[in-house]
Parts: structure tokens; C-alpha cells; sequence
């Protein structure tokens, strides 16, 4: 019995012991816990101040009315949550782990934070019909800052049967800069490998708040993946003041190409209508089913029209 005393004693000295060693945040500057309900208030609100916007002006202005109005629900004064920013921002261990608690609380959370069930179930919902899905398979939503290995997104989906011949494909994600200097730089790039070991690819460059979307073309070549990233750039200029992207709805959105028998052209009702009620055998020849186009208004369509017997 006394050895196991003395043992539970060890344990416990040695726990405290590493606790007390752990750096602590000075009283001077926000701490962990409240940072992290900060910054997931903040970039709630900031997603709200832009979703209420009608502009750009309009848009800063709002953001600045919600982050005034956050700051003063938690009691803290600009001056101090700026000091505070900075200070986590230099200790990057530390704001990575406020960073991820922010990103897994937004996850989560994603339906009450004002996404619609329209919104986020909108590809997949239609996906039962095999025509369009959303395959993306990673988090949702992620807080990047311009330092690797921190600074990036990669993604990967490999196809399955599900995929076909002449599909399509459309990343689409919310960004949102929280800058306090420095410019902004980051870039999306998509790319779709195909079976010939052929490549089509996607990039564009966004350094403002709101959607951004790339698209690949159709191609009738068997797929082997979809992969690509999202890249935060560390600007033209050194800096040490705070800078955080939020990616938010992040979706990779999958197109089948529609059938050809989808897209028949329906002859519109006009002046021959009479004409087009006889029966095929009363018909003149050249207006006979099968026989040639019909002219519609006068003029010959530039190409045979298809016509629906049903």
C-alpha cells in the first residue's frame, strides 16, 4: 500500500510540476479561452456584415459596426484586442490551437450560422438523381495564415463509379481577410487528371471578401481524379501585422453531362399550326415527318430540328 501511495504521490507532483511550467498568456493580453469565443464571434459576424451588404463600401462599413458591437458584448476595447491579435500572431504554437478550435466550432456549426438548408444541401439534395453532387471531402471551413506549414489547402478525390465520361467540375468556397497590413494574396487552383494522363486545369487569384469559384470544362475522357489547393500568399511586403483567411462552405461540386435525348427541340405552336395537325399522309411531301426540317417564321434553322412524336 505504500508503495502504491508513494507512486500516486509521484504522479501527481509530477503533473503539477508540468503544468506550472507550461508558458502562461501575461495578464496584459486576452487569453486563450476568450480570444478563441472572440474570433469565432468575429468571423460570424463578419459573414453576416457581408451577406447584409448590397456593396464594397457598404460591406466595410457594416464589418466595422459588427466588430465594434462584438468587442464591446465580450468588454474588450480595440486597442486591446489588436494588441492582443498581435501577440498570438507572433506565437503561431499558440494561435494555431485558438485557430482550430475556431474552425471545428464553425464546422460544426455551420447550419446556425446563417447557411440555409438550401444553401449547404444544395448539390448533394440533387445528387439522387445522379446529375450533380457535392464530392468535396474535406473540413468546410479553415483559418489559414501566410506562413507554411499553416498557408495551405490541398485536396484529392479520386473517382469512383459514380463518375462519368463529359462531367464537369465547380470549386466554390467564402473567403474572408481579416488584414491588418499588407497586401492580399492567395490563389485557388483545380485540376481534373483523365485516363490518357491528360491534365485540364483551373487558377484563380482572390484578395477580397465573398465567393469565389472555378469551373473545368467537359471533357469525354475517362476521369481518374479531381485534386487541386488553396494557397495564402505572404504579400509583396514584410510584415508583422495580423493577417487570417477563413475559407467557409467550401464545396466541390460534380456536373454529369445531360444526355443528348434530354435536349430534343420542341416545334413552337405558330401560323401552320393547322398544317401541323393534318395527318402525316395528307401533309405535302417536303412538310412530311422525317422528310425535312420545318421552317419556322420563314427562315431555315441552322440545323434539323428533332422532333418529339409523344
Amino acid at each position: 500500500m505504500k508503495r502504491a501511495a508513494i507512486h500516486i504521490i509521484y504522479i501527481t507532483c509530477s503533473l503539477l510540476l508540468l503544468a506550472a511550467c507550461q508558458p502562461t498568456v501575461p495578464k496584459e493580453y486576452i487569453q486563450p479561452d476568450d480570444m478563441e469565443d472572440i474570433l469565432y464571434d468575429y468571423f460570424i459576424s463578419q459573414g453576416i456584415a457581408q451577406g447584409d451588404a448590397n456593396g464594397m463600401g457598404s460591406a466595410d462599413y457594416k464589418r466595422e459596426l459588427y466588430l465594434d458591437a462584438l468587442l464591446k458584448k465580450h468588454e474588450v476595447s480595440r486597442v486591446d484586442f489588436d494588441s492582443s491579435l498581435v501577440y498570438y500572431y507572433t506565437r503561431a504554437d499558440r494561435f494555431i490551437k485558438i485557430l482550430k478550435n475556431v474552425q471545428e466550432r464553425l464546422g460544426e456549426d455551420a447550419m446556425e450560422l446563417g447557411a440555409s438548408a438550401s444553401e449547404v444541401e444544395r448539390f448533394t439534395v440533387s445528387a439522387l438523381t445522379g446529375d450533380t453532387a457535392n464530392i468535396w471531402n474535406g473540413v468546410r471551413s479553415l483559418v489559414m495564415i501566410p506562413y507554411p506549414p499553416y498557408n495551405h489547402l490541398q485536396f484529392s478525390v479520386k473517382a469512383d463509379t459514380a463518375f462519368r465520361q463529359g462531367d464537369s467540375f465547380m470549386l466554390t468556397f467564402y473567403s474572408d481577410f481579416l488584414y491588418q497590413g499588407g497586401s492580399k494574396d492567395a490563389c485557388a487552383y483545380m485540376a481534373v487528371k483523365y485516363a490518357n494522363d491528360s491534365v485540364a486545369t483551373t487558377t484563380t487569384h482572390f484578395s477580397v471578401n465573398g465567393r469565389t469559384q472555378l469551373r473545368t470544362s467537359s471533357c469525354d475522357k475517362k476521369i481518374k481524379e479531381v485534386c487541386g489547393f488553396i494557397y495564402l500568399g505572404q504579400g509583396f511586403e514584410s510584415t508583422t501585422n495580423l493577417r487570417l483567411l477563413l475559407l467557409s462552405e467550401i464545396q466541390l461540386v460534380r456536373f454529369h453531362k445531360q444526355k443528348d435525348e434530354d435536349n430534343k427541340v420542341t416545334v413552337p405552336v405558330s401560323r401552320d399550326d393547322s398544317l401541323q395537325r393534318l395527318p402525316d399522309s395528307l401533309r405535302p411531301k417536303h412538310h412530311r415527318l422525317g422528310e425535312r426540317p420545318l421552317q419556322v417564321s420563314g427562315k431555315e434553322p441552322e440545323a434539323p430540328l428533332k422532333i418529339n412524336n409523344n
